[in-house]
Protein backbone atom coordinates (compact mmCIF):
# COMPACT_ATOMS: atom_id res chain seq x y z
CA UNK A 1 0.00 0.00 0.00
CA UNK A 2 1.06 3.61 -0.78
CA UNK A 3 2.18 5.90 1.79
CA UNK A 4 0.97 8.87 0.54
CA UNK A 5 -3.02 9.11 -0.26
CA UNK A 6 -5.42 12.20 -1.89
CA UNK A 7 -7.94 11.06 0.70
CA UNK A 8 -7.92 9.12 3.81
CA UNK A 9 -11.59 8.18 5.17
CA UNK A 10 -12.23 7.18 8.99
CA UNK A 11 -15.36 4.41 8.58
CA UNK A 12 -16.88 2.19 6.28
CA UNK A 13 -20.68 2.98 6.71
CA UNK A 14 -23.20 4.74 4.52
CA UNK A 15 -21.50 8.14 4.55
CA UNK A 16 -17.65 6.86 4.63
CA UNK A 17 -18.67 4.65 1.25
CA UNK A 18 -20.59 7.57 -0.62
CA UNK A 19 -17.36 10.34 0.49
CA UNK A 20 -15.02 7.43 -0.92
CA UNK A 21 -17.50 6.65 -4.22
CA UNK A 22 -17.46 10.75 -4.70
CA UNK A 23 -13.70 10.96 -4.14
CA UNK A 24 -12.64 8.14 -6.17
CA UNK A 25 -14.78 9.76 -9.46
CA UNK A 26 -13.32 12.77 -9.49
CA UNK A 27 -9.72 10.47 -9.26
CA UNK A 28 -8.31 10.37 -6.10
CA UNK A 29 -6.57 8.07 -4.61
CA UNK A 30 -8.34 7.26 -1.52
CA UNK A 31 -7.75 4.89 1.88
CA UNK A 32 -11.00 3.79 4.30
CA UNK A 33 -9.81 2.72 7.74
CA UNK A 34 -12.48 0.55 9.65
CA UNK A 35 -11.57 -0.18 13.28
CA UNK A 36 -14.06 -3.16 13.00
CA UNK A 37 -12.91 -6.34 10.99
CA UNK A 38 -13.48 -7.24 7.83
CA UNK A 39 -16.56 -9.35 8.73
CA UNK A 40 -17.90 -6.56 11.05
CA UNK A 41 -17.78 -4.39 8.52
CA UNK A 42 -20.55 -1.82 7.57
CA UNK A 43 -20.91 0.30 10.75
CA UNK A 44 -24.69 0.94 11.76
CA UNK A 45 -25.55 1.09 7.78
CA UNK A 46 -26.00 -2.88 8.00
CA UNK A 47 -28.29 -2.52 10.76
CA UNK A 48 -31.12 -0.15 9.35
CA UNK A 49 -34.03 -1.06 7.42
CA UNK A 50 -32.21 0.82 4.06
CA UNK A 51 -35.12 3.15 4.18
CA UNK A 52 -33.76 6.48 2.90
CA UNK A 53 -36.36 9.53 2.87
CA UNK A 54 -35.81 12.02 -0.64
CA UNK A 55 -38.30 14.39 -2.21
CA UNK A 56 -39.98 13.63 -4.99
CA UNK A 57 -42.79 15.35 -7.75
CA UNK A 58 -44.59 12.04 -8.46
CA UNK A 59 -44.12 8.48 -9.83
CA UNK A 60 -41.27 9.23 -12.80
CA UNK A 61 -39.19 10.57 -9.96
CA UNK A 62 -39.34 7.23 -8.55
CA UNK A 63 -39.13 5.11 -11.43
CA UNK A 64 -35.92 6.91 -12.06
CA UNK A 65 -34.61 5.42 -9.11
CA UNK A 66 -36.48 1.95 -9.49
CA UNK A 67 -36.35 1.61 -13.47
CA UNK A 68 -36.88 -2.25 -13.06
CA UNK A 69 -40.70 -1.29 -11.50
CA UNK A 70 -43.10 -3.53 -13.45
CA UNK A 71 -46.21 -2.15 -14.72
CA UNK A 72 -47.97 -4.29 -12.42
CA UNK A 73 -46.47 -3.05 -9.23
CA UNK A 74 -46.68 0.74 -10.96
CA UNK A 75 -50.77 0.42 -11.25
CA UNK A 76 -51.07 -1.19 -7.72
CA UNK A 77 -49.20 1.77 -5.96
CA UNK A 78 -50.20 5.27 -4.98
CA UNK A 79 -46.93 7.38 -4.18
CA UNK A 80 -48.55 11.18 -4.18
CA UNK A 81 -46.02 13.54 -4.21
CA UNK A 82 -43.17 14.71 -1.39
CA UNK A 83 -41.68 17.90 -2.35
CA UNK A 84 -38.58 19.32 -0.95
CA UNK A 85 -40.51 21.64 0.82
CA UNK A 86 -42.88 19.28 2.78
CA UNK A 87 -39.33 17.41 3.89
CA UNK A 88 -38.04 20.35 4.86
CA UNK A 89 -41.06 21.17 6.81
CA UNK A 90 -40.84 17.78 8.80
CA UNK A 91 -37.57 18.14 9.02
CA UNK A 92 -38.65 21.20 11.08
CA UNK A 93 -41.22 20.15 12.99
CA UNK A 94 -39.89 17.32 14.30
CA UNK A 95 -36.36 19.04 15.12
CA UNK A 96 -38.81 21.90 16.96
CA UNK A 97 -37.37 24.35 14.26
CA UNK A 98 -33.59 23.76 15.45
CA UNK A 99 -32.08 22.05 12.42
CA UNK A 100 -29.21 24.40 10.76
CA UNK A 101 -31.43 25.95 8.32
CA UNK A 102 -28.52 25.32 5.70
CA UNK A 103 -27.47 22.12 6.33
CA UNK A 104 -31.56 21.15 5.75
CA UNK A 105 -31.99 22.74 2.70
CA UNK A 106 -28.72 20.89 1.41
CA UNK A 107 -30.46 17.63 2.75
CA UNK A 108 -33.39 17.87 0.77
CA UNK A 109 -32.27 19.40 -2.32
CA UNK A 110 -29.86 16.62 -2.85
CA UNK A 111 -31.66 13.78 -1.44
CA UNK A 112 -33.35 12.54 -5.24
CA UNK A 113 -30.49 13.81 -6.88
CA UNK A 114 -28.15 11.92 -4.30
CA UNK A 115 -30.25 8.88 -4.85
CA UNK A 116 -30.15 8.97 -8.28
CA UNK A 117 -26.28 9.31 -8.36
CA UNK A 118 -25.82 6.19 -6.14
CA UNK A 119 -28.20 4.09 -8.66
CA UNK A 120 -26.08 5.33 -11.71
CA UNK A 121 -23.35 3.99 -9.84
CA UNK A 122 -25.12 0.93 -10.14
CA UNK A 123 -26.86 0.93 -6.16
CA UNK A 124 -30.42 -0.73 -6.37
CA UNK A 125 -33.64 0.06 -5.17
CA UNK A 126 -37.29 -1.18 -4.36
CA UNK A 127 -40.39 0.06 -2.92
CA UNK A 128 -40.75 -0.18 0.63
CA UNK A 129 -43.86 -2.88 0.94
CA UNK A 130 -43.12 -4.58 4.03
CA UNK A 131 -42.51 -1.46 6.55
CA UNK A 132 -44.59 1.37 5.20
CA UNK A 133 -47.58 0.25 2.76
CA UNK A 134 -50.64 -0.11 4.07
CA UNK A 135 -53.46 -1.07 1.00
CA UNK A 136 -56.57 1.25 0.49
CA UNK A 137 -58.45 0.21 -1.84
CA UNK A 138 -56.93 -1.27 -4.72
CA UNK A 139 -53.97 0.80 -3.61
CA UNK A 140 -50.55 0.55 -1.71
CA UNK A 141 -50.51 3.71 0.28
CA UNK A 142 -46.92 4.37 2.19
CA UNK A 143 -46.54 6.32 5.44
CA UNK A 144 -45.61 9.80 5.12
CA UNK A 145 -43.63 10.33 2.08
CA UNK A 146 -40.81 7.49 2.72
CA UNK A 147 -41.15 4.60 0.38
CA UNK A 148 -37.94 3.81 -1.19
CA UNK A 149 -35.37 1.44 0.42
CA UNK A 150 -32.25 -0.47 -0.73
CA UNK A 151 -32.10 -3.85 -2.14
CA UNK A 152 -31.45 -6.02 0.54
CA UNK A 153 -31.85 -3.60 3.65
CA UNK A 154 -29.05 -1.87 5.40
CA UNK A 155 -26.44 -5.22 4.38
CA UNK A 156 -27.69 -4.95 0.79
CA UNK A 157 -26.78 -1.26 0.92
CA UNK A 158 -23.52 -1.87 2.32
CA UNK A 159 -22.01 -4.39 0.06
CA UNK A 160 -23.74 -2.61 -2.91
CA UNK A 161 -21.50 0.69 -2.00
CA UNK A 162 -18.54 -1.62 -1.08
CA UNK A 163 -19.11 -2.98 -4.33
CA UNK A 164 -18.87 0.25 -5.85
CA UNK A 165 -16.61 1.63 -3.93
CA UNK A 166 -13.63 -1.28 -4.52
CA UNK A 167 -14.32 -1.58 -8.06
CA UNK A 168 -13.54 1.94 -8.73
CA UNK A 169 -10.12 1.91 -6.64
CA UNK A 170 -10.69 2.52 -2.54
CA UNK A 171 -8.39 0.58 -0.42
CA UNK A 172 -9.28 -0.35 2.82
CA UNK A 173 -7.31 -1.78 5.92
CA UNK A 174 -9.65 -3.31 8.42
CA UNK A 175 -9.36 -3.33 12.25
CA UNK A 176 -7.47 -0.80 12.03
CA UNK A 177 -8.62 2.93 13.91
CA UNK A 178 -7.75 6.64 13.47
CA UNK A 179 -6.20 7.82 16.85
CA UNK A 180 -5.15 11.00 16.61
CA UNK A 181 -5.15 14.03 13.48
CA UNK A 182 -1.53 14.81 12.26
CA UNK A 183 -1.40 18.44 11.18
CA UNK A 184 1.42 20.53 9.99
CA UNK A 185 2.59 23.87 10.84
CA UNK A 186 -0.06 25.65 9.15
CA UNK A 187 -2.58 23.96 10.77
CA UNK A 188 -3.59 21.76 7.48
CA UNK A 189 -4.61 18.46 8.29
CA UNK A 190 -2.42 16.36 6.44
CA UNK A 191 -3.34 12.24 7.97
CA UNK A 192 -4.06 10.59 10.87
CA UNK A 193 -1.93 8.58 12.93
CA UNK A 194 -3.75 4.99 13.42
CA UNK A 195 -3.83 2.32 15.58
CA UNK A 196 -3.84 -0.85 13.88
CA UNK A 197 -2.79 -5.10 14.06
CA UNK A 198 0.83 -4.16 14.22
CA UNK A 199 0.67 -0.86 16.59
CA UNK A 200 0.23 2.99 15.66
CA UNK A 201 1.50 4.03 12.11
CA UNK A 202 1.65 7.33 10.78
CA UNK A 203 -0.45 7.92 7.55
CA UNK A 204 -0.12 10.64 5.19
CA UNK A 205 -2.63 12.22 2.60
CA UNK A 206 -4.20 15.73 1.37
CA UNK A 207 -6.97 15.46 3.24
CA UNK A 208 -9.20 13.26 6.26
CA UNK A 209 -12.73 13.14 6.04
CA UNK A 210 -14.71 11.83 9.56
CA UNK A 211 -17.20 9.66 8.94
CA UNK A 212 -16.88 7.51 11.74
CA UNK A 213 -20.26 7.49 13.49
CA UNK A 214 -21.07 9.08 16.93
CA UNK A 215 -20.56 7.97 20.49
CA UNK A 216 -23.77 6.01 21.46
CA UNK A 217 -21.26 3.19 21.79
CA UNK A 218 -19.68 4.42 24.61
CA UNK A 219 -21.31 4.08 27.47
CA UNK A 220 -19.64 7.02 29.35
CA UNK A 221 -19.78 9.59 26.65
CA UNK A 222 -23.59 8.47 27.05
CA UNK A 223 -23.68 9.35 30.00
CA UNK A 224 -21.79 12.62 30.39
CA UNK A 225 -23.87 13.89 27.45
CA UNK A 226 -27.31 12.31 27.24
CA UNK A 227 -27.66 12.16 31.05
CA UNK A 228 -28.11 9.65 33.84
CA UNK A 229 -29.41 6.34 33.02
CA UNK A 230 -28.24 6.18 29.46
CA UNK A 231 -25.44 3.65 30.62
CA UNK A 232 -28.21 1.43 30.59
CA UNK A 233 -29.70 1.62 27.22
CA UNK A 234 -29.15 -0.88 24.32
CA UNK A 235 -27.50 -0.29 21.49
CA UNK A 236 -28.74 -1.16 18.37
CA UNK A 237 -25.86 -1.24 15.89
CA UNK A 238 -22.02 -2.27 16.11
CA UNK A 239 -20.23 -1.77 19.00
CA UNK A 240 -17.50 0.24 17.69
CA UNK A 241 -19.29 3.59 17.69
CA UNK A 242 -17.40 5.28 20.38
CA UNK A 243 -16.85 8.79 19.21
CA UNK A 244 -13.10 8.56 18.51
CA UNK A 245 -13.54 10.74 15.41
CA UNK A 246 -15.47 13.98 17.14
CA UNK A 247 -12.91 13.52 20.08
CA UNK A 248 -9.79 13.78 17.55
CA UNK A 249 -11.21 16.54 16.02
CA UNK A 250 -12.06 18.48 19.31
CA UNK A 251 -8.72 17.94 20.35
CA UNK A 252 -7.20 19.99 17.23
CA UNK A 253 -9.90 22.58 18.12
CA UNK A 254 -13.07 21.68 15.93
CA UNK A 255 -16.42 23.19 16.55
CA UNK A 256 -18.97 21.13 18.62
CA UNK A 257 -22.55 21.33 17.40
CA UNK A 258 -25.78 20.57 17.77
CA UNK A 259 -27.99 18.44 20.16
CA UNK A 260 -25.30 16.90 22.53
CA UNK A 261 -28.50 15.45 24.97
CA UNK A 262 -29.89 14.72 21.69
CA UNK A 263 -30.10 11.07 20.23
CA UNK A 264 -32.11 8.54 18.13
CA UNK A 265 -33.49 5.77 20.27
CA UNK A 266 -36.21 2.98 19.88
CA UNK A 267 -38.20 0.83 21.23
CA UNK A 268 -36.04 -2.60 21.26
CA UNK A 269 -36.53 -5.75 22.24
CA UNK A 270 -36.45 -6.39 25.79
CA UNK A 271 -34.14 -9.14 25.51
CA UNK A 272 -31.98 -8.09 22.77
CA UNK A 273 -27.80 -8.23 23.20
CA UNK A 274 -26.27 -5.66 24.66
CA UNK A 275 -25.29 -4.44 20.75
CA UNK A 276 -26.63 -5.26 17.19
CA UNK A 277 -26.83 -8.84 16.06
CA UNK A 278 -25.46 -8.91 12.84
CA UNK A 279 -28.31 -11.86 11.48
CA UNK A 280 -31.19 -10.19 13.07
CA UNK A 281 -30.14 -6.61 12.20
CA UNK A 282 -32.69 -3.99 12.58
CA UNK A 283 -35.62 -7.02 13.54
CA UNK A 284 -35.21 -6.30 17.64
CA UNK A 285 -37.26 -2.98 16.64
CA UNK A 286 -41.38 -2.68 17.19
CA UNK A 287 -42.46 0.08 15.37
CA UNK A 288 -45.93 -1.41 14.80
CA UNK A 289 -47.41 0.45 18.65
CA UNK A 290 -49.64 3.14 16.86
CA UNK A 291 -52.18 0.68 16.70
CA UNK A 292 -51.61 -0.57 19.81
CA UNK A 293 -51.27 1.15 23.22
CA UNK A 294 -47.96 1.50 24.84
CA UNK A 295 -47.90 0.74 29.37
CA UNK A 296 -44.76 0.61 31.50
CA UNK A 297 -44.38 -2.03 34.29
CA UNK A 298 -46.81 -0.04 36.11
CA UNK A 299 -49.29 -0.63 33.72
CA UNK A 300 -49.95 3.00 33.17
CA UNK A 301 -49.70 4.68 29.63
CA UNK A 302 -47.02 7.89 29.02
CA UNK A 303 -47.13 8.45 25.46
CA UNK A 304 -49.62 9.09 22.66
CA UNK A 305 -49.22 6.26 20.70
CA UNK A 306 -50.97 8.03 17.79
CA UNK A 307 -49.42 11.43 17.98
CA UNK A 308 -48.61 10.93 13.96
CA UNK A 309 -47.36 8.82 11.55
CA UNK A 310 -44.77 6.00 13.14
CA UNK A 311 -41.83 7.80 10.84
CA UNK A 312 -42.21 11.15 13.01
CA UNK A 313 -42.17 9.32 16.29
CA UNK A 314 -40.13 6.35 16.86
CA UNK A 315 -37.06 8.10 16.94
CA UNK A 316 -37.94 9.82 20.29
CA UNK A 317 -39.84 7.10 21.71
CA UNK A 318 -37.18 5.27 23.12
CA UNK A 319 -35.85 7.88 25.35
CA UNK A 320 -39.49 7.97 26.79
CA UNK A 321 -39.25 3.69 27.39
CA UNK A 322 -36.11 4.59 29.04
CA UNK A 323 -37.27 7.47 31.59
CA UNK A 324 -39.84 4.44 32.84
CA UNK A 325 -39.12 1.98 35.59
CA UNK A 326 -36.52 -0.68 34.87
CA UNK A 327 -36.45 1.00 31.72
CA UNK A 328 -39.57 -1.49 30.43
CA UNK A 329 -42.45 -0.94 28.69
CA UNK A 330 -44.98 -3.44 26.36
CA UNK A 331 -46.52 -2.68 23.41
CA UNK A 332 -50.30 -4.31 23.21
CA UNK A 333 -52.28 -5.49 20.67
CA UNK A 334 -55.79 -7.07 19.91
CA UNK A 335 -57.09 -9.45 16.96
CA UNK A 336 -58.22 -6.46 15.12
CA UNK A 337 -54.78 -5.05 14.63
CA UNK A 338 -52.61 -7.98 14.15
CA UNK A 339 -51.98 -8.12 10.61
CA UNK A 340 -51.34 -4.44 9.88
CA UNK A 341 -47.77 -5.36 12.48
CA UNK A 342 -44.73 -5.64 10.96
CA UNK A 343 -42.29 -8.48 10.01
CA UNK A 344 -40.43 -7.57 13.22
CA UNK A 345 -43.19 -9.17 15.08
CA UNK A 346 -42.92 -12.27 13.97
CA UNK A 347 -39.32 -13.25 14.20
CA UNK A 348 -38.49 -16.01 16.78
CA UNK A 349 -36.32 -13.97 18.93
CA UNK A 350 -39.25 -11.74 20.46
CA UNK A 351 -40.45 -11.28 23.82
CA UNK A 352 -43.94 -11.91 23.75
CA UNK A 353 -47.36 -12.89 25.45
CA UNK A 354 -50.37 -14.33 23.93
CA UNK A 355 -53.51 -14.64 26.02
CA UNK A 356 -57.68 -14.76 25.95
CA UNK A 357 -57.30 -11.69 28.74
CA UNK A 358 -56.04 -8.64 29.88
CA UNK A 359 -55.71 -10.29 33.36
CA UNK A 360 -53.21 -12.89 32.23
CA UNK A 361 -51.35 -10.90 29.69
CA UNK A 362 -50.38 -8.80 32.57
CA UNK A 363 -49.05 -11.70 34.53
CA UNK A 364 -47.20 -12.51 31.34
CA UNK A 365 -45.81 -9.67 31.10
CA UNK A 366 -44.86 -9.29 34.89
CA UNK A 367 -46.97 -5.76 34.39
CA UNK A 368 -49.41 -4.64 37.54
CA UNK A 369 -52.60 -6.37 36.89
CA UNK A 370 -54.87 -4.50 37.87
CA UNK A 371 -53.46 -1.18 36.98
CA UNK A 372 -53.25 -2.68 33.24
CA UNK A 373 -56.78 -3.64 33.60
CA UNK A 374 -58.43 -0.27 34.40
CA UNK A 375 -55.95 1.44 31.99
CA UNK A 376 -57.34 -0.82 28.89
CA UNK A 377 -60.99 -0.07 30.58
CA UNK A 378 -60.63 3.73 30.52
CA UNK A 379 -58.72 3.99 27.10
CA UNK A 380 -61.55 1.99 25.72
CA UNK A 381 -64.42 3.66 26.94
CA UNK A 382 -62.37 7.24 25.62
CA UNK A 383 -62.97 5.61 21.93
CA UNK A 384 -64.67 7.87 20.00
CA UNK A 385 -66.48 6.73 16.50
CA UNK A 386 -64.96 7.41 13.34
CA UNK A 387 -63.38 5.54 10.57
CA UNK A 388 -60.62 3.50 10.80
CA UNK A 389 -57.79 4.15 8.56
CA UNK A 390 -53.95 3.01 8.80
CA UNK A 391 -52.79 4.45 5.92
CA UNK A 392 -53.96 8.07 6.74
CA UNK A 393 -54.10 10.36 9.76
CA UNK A 394 -57.68 9.46 10.39
CA UNK A 395 -58.47 12.03 13.33
CA UNK A 396 -59.96 8.50 15.47
CA UNK A 397 -59.03 9.45 18.57
CA UNK A 398 -59.80 9.28 22.75
CA UNK A 399 -61.15 12.17 24.33
CA UNK A 400 -60.80 12.32 28.63
CA UNK A 401 -57.95 10.49 29.03
CA UNK A 402 -54.47 11.48 29.75
CA UNK A 403 -52.10 10.55 27.58
CA UNK A 404 -54.54 11.15 24.87
CA UNK A 405 -54.42 8.77 21.43
CA UNK A 406 -54.76 11.25 18.70
CA UNK A 407 -55.48 8.67 15.86
CA UNK A 408 -56.21 4.93 14.81
CA UNK A 409 -57.90 4.58 18.51
CA UNK A 410 -59.54 1.51 18.33
CA UNK A 411 -60.80 -0.50 21.70
CA UNK A 412 -58.97 -3.30 22.78
CA UNK A 413 -61.61 -6.20 23.27
CA UNK A 414 -60.98 -8.00 20.88
CA UNK A 415 -58.61 -11.68 21.90
CA UNK A 416 -56.33 -13.00 21.73
CA UNK A 417 -54.34 -10.30 22.90
CA UNK A 418 -50.90 -9.32 22.44
CA UNK A 419 -48.15 -8.11 24.38
CA UNK A 420 -44.38 -7.44 23.41
CA UNK A 421 -42.22 -6.43 26.15
CA UNK A 422 -39.58 -3.76 24.94
CA UNK A 423 -37.08 -1.54 26.37
CA UNK A 424 -34.53 1.53 25.14
CA UNK A 425 -32.67 0.87 21.57
CA UNK A 426 -29.85 3.74 20.72
CA UNK A 427 -29.06 4.09 17.67
CA UNK A 428 -27.15 6.94 16.77
CA UNK A 429 -26.41 10.50 18.71
CA UNK A 430 -27.31 13.67 17.64
CA UNK A 431 -24.24 15.86 18.81
CA UNK A 432 -21.01 16.56 16.60
CA UNK A 433 -19.10 18.46 14.23
CA UNK A 434 -19.95 21.81 12.91
CA UNK A 435 -19.20 21.61 9.17
CA UNK A 436 -19.88 24.16 6.27
CA UNK A 437 -22.21 23.26 3.21
CA UNK A 438 -18.96 22.25 1.49
CA UNK A 439 -18.57 19.21 4.24
CA UNK A 440 -15.63 21.00 5.74
CA UNK A 441 -15.13 21.00 9.31
CA UNK A 442 -15.13 24.62 11.32
CA UNK A 443 -12.93 25.71 14.02
CA UNK A 444 -14.22 26.93 17.31
CA UNK A 445 -13.74 30.19 15.43
CA UNK A 446 -16.19 29.32 12.51
CA UNK A 447 -13.08 29.15 10.64
CA UNK A 448 -13.02 26.32 7.59
CA UNK A 449 -10.35 23.61 9.01
CA UNK A 450 -7.90 22.67 5.78
CA UNK A 451 -8.22 19.51 4.99
CA UNK A 452 -10.46 17.91 7.47
CA UNK A 453 -14.05 17.29 6.20
CA UNK A 454 -16.76 15.47 7.97
CA UNK A 455 -20.36 13.28 7.02
CA UNK A 456 -22.55 11.09 8.57
CA UNK A 457 -23.22 10.73 12.05
CA UNK A 458 -20.59 12.72 13.64
CA UNK A 459 -22.57 15.69 12.00
CA UNK A 460 -24.08 17.90 14.58
CA UNK A 461 -27.03 20.41 13.96
CA UNK A 462 -29.33 18.86 11.79
CA UNK A 463 -31.36 16.72 14.39
CA UNK A 464 -33.06 17.82 17.32
CA UNK A 465 -35.08 15.39 20.10
CA UNK A 466 -35.85 13.94 16.77
CA UNK A 467 -35.89 13.14 13.22
CA UNK A 468 -37.66 12.05 10.53
CA UNK A 469 -37.76 8.40 9.46
CA UNK A 470 -35.24 7.52 6.75
CA UNK A 471 -33.35 10.86 7.22
CA UNK A 472 -30.07 9.59 8.56
CA UNK A 473 -29.06 7.15 5.38
CA UNK A 474 -30.54 10.25 3.53
CA UNK A 475 -27.64 12.53 5.36
CA UNK A 476 -25.07 10.39 5.44
CA UNK A 477 -25.41 9.90 1.52
CA UNK A 478 -25.66 13.48 0.97
CA UNK A 479 -23.03 14.95 2.91
CA UNK A 480 -20.94 11.70 2.28
CA UNK A 481 -20.91 12.42 -1.76
CA UNK A 482 -20.48 16.18 -0.47
CA UNK A 483 -17.66 16.05 1.35
CA UNK A 484 -15.70 13.39 -0.90
CA UNK A 485 -16.53 15.45 -4.08
CA UNK A 486 -15.21 18.58 -2.02
CA UNK A 487 -12.29 17.01 -0.37
CA UNK A 488 -10.90 15.63 -4.10
CA UNK A 489 -11.87 19.01 -5.69
CA UNK A 490 -9.94 20.81 -2.97
CA UNK A 491 -6.65 18.80 -2.95
CA UNK A 492 -6.69 17.86 -7.04
CA UNK A 493 -7.27 21.16 -8.46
Amino acid sequence: MSDQYDVIILGAGNAALCAAIAALEKGAKVLALEKAPEYFRGGNTYFTGGIIRCAYNGIEDIKKLIPDMSPEEEASVEVGSYSEDEFYDDLMRVTEGLADPDLAQLLVSESHPTLLWLREHGVRFVLSFGRQAFKRGDKYHFWGGLLVEAVGAGKGLSDQQFEVAERLGMEVRYDTKGVKLIQDQSGRVIGVTAKGPNGFEDMHAKAVILASGGFESNSEMRTRYLGPGWELAKVRGIPYNTGDGIKMALDIGAQPHGHWSGCHAVAWDLNAPPTGDRTITELYQKHSYPFGLIVNIEGKRFVDEGADFRNYTYAKYGREILRQPMGFAAQIFDAKVTHLLRDEYRIQQVTKAETNTIEALADQLGIDRDNLVQTIKAYNAACQEGEYNPTILDGKHTVGITPPKTNWALPIDEPPYLGFAVTCGITFTFGGLRIDPRGQVLDTEGNTMPGLYAAGELVGGLFYHNYPGGSGLTSGAVFGKVAGSSAAQDVLD
